[in-house]
């Protein structure tokens, strides 16, 4: 019988609208199981067919088996032909992603890196993405715990702490939203701060704290950063720009973290660097009231003394020289005024000469 062009019509409709309504996932994924082998699940091609089907399905499956029983290099080799051949099917990320694990079991800590990144950079939505940026970001902590990386024929070698800062910067590039992105941001912080790299340290948490405010590692971040700040502190002779920074971002943890349990670190360091700053005040005062005889300018800097740090020992020394100060301004007044009084007056000034032309 004949159908007609409206039933054609409607039926084809029925049909593509009962599609968003069938539970069935769009994006196959790889099964491994030792009985079967590879299988694909939940999808609806590999990606491949025919021949070029069966010859990569047979070698993921010889790879798997030699990955199984630790012929890791038979398993390298094969999964690598898989990518070269098959970079477009479903084969190919889990070939680089068996690839990054196998690399990671012989201790090649930055080719394993390379295998995931392959993954993240080229098949984005893979559904391994978050265990793969995972073990990103643990490899890079590897080594900066000084994990030593194996090259030629599996040798270690040195302990390379510098080169987690750049993988620890592909993690954060790879996933800025992840949970993984402020980790990423503190163990560059740390990185710098082991390298003897304060500075840079404290820009990596600043980009933490501007980025991920609302993170349960925001107050770490402000803490270590008052202590980077505070580890540049030569004393009270110094310049004190490093001093009012960490004094800054003491107060504010102290402020905005409240309940947190490293508040009495925070607290100690505060006074600290009140301390050192109020004595800095301290010795800018006696240098302009010893060696300059410039009262007005002494007491300037005791009163500042007293303002940074009210109530300390620094501020008591700093009121008993504030007295000594006055007394020595009241001397000068009152003797300007007495010279004032006697003083004679002041001569004419003189007369212009006049020059005549002739």
């Amino acid at each position: 019988m004949l159908l007609s062009p409206l039933f054609k019509r409607g039926t084809l409709l029925l049909a593509t609208v009962s599609l968003f309504f069938v539970p069935v996932r769009l994006v196959a994924e790889l099964v491994w199981t030792p009985e079967g082998g590879w299988r694909i699940e939940g999808g609806l091609t590999s990606g491949l067919s025919g021949e070029d089907g069966r010859n990569a399905l047979s070698m993921m499956n010889r790879a798997r088996s030699a990955e199984e029983r630790k012929s890791y290099g038979k398993a390298l080799s094969i999964y690598k032909k898989v990518t070269k051949r098959y970079p477009n099917s479903i084969y190919a990320p889990d070939a680089f992603y068996h690839s990054g694990y196998i690399r990671l079991a012989r201790h090649q800590y930055v080719k394993a890196f390379r295998a995931f990144q392959e993954v993240v950079s080229r098949y984005p939505n893979t559904s391994k993405f978050n265990q793969v940026i995972g073990e990103q970001y643990r490899i890079a902590c590897a080594l900066l715990d000084g994990a030593r990386n194996r090259g030629w024929f599996l040798l270690p070698g040195f302990r390379n702490r510098e080169a987690s800062i750049g993988l620890f910067e592909l993690v954060l590039q790879n996933a800025p939203y992840s949970e993984y992105a402020p980790l990423a941001l503190m163990s560059i912080a740390r990185a710098h701060q082991i390298l003897g790299n304060p500075e840079l340290s404290i820009d990596a948490l600043d980009r933490m704290i501007n980025t991920y405010s609302k993170s349960l590692l925001t107050p770490d971040a402000y803490l270590r950063s008052a202590q980077a700040y505070a580890s540049l502190v030569e004393g009270p002779y110094y310049d004190q720009t490093s001093t009012k920074e960490a004094i800054t971002y003491f107060e504010d943890f102290v402020i905005l973290f409240p309940g947190d349990p490293n508040i009495a670190a925070a607290e100690k360091g505060l006074t600290q660097m009140k301390q050192v700053l109020a004595e800095s005040k301290m010795k800018i005062g006696d240098y302009y009231l010893k060696y300059r005889k410039n009262y007005k300018a002494a007491k300037v800097f005791y009163n500042e003394a007293i303002t940074n740090y009210p109530d300390s020992p620094v501020a008591v020394r700093a009121r008993a020289q504030l007295v000594k100060v006055d007394a020595m301004l009241g001397y000068q007044e009152k003797a300007a005024a007495a010279a004032g009084a006697h003083a004679p007056a002041p001569a004419p000034p003189p007369k212009k000469k006049r020059f005549l032309f002739f």
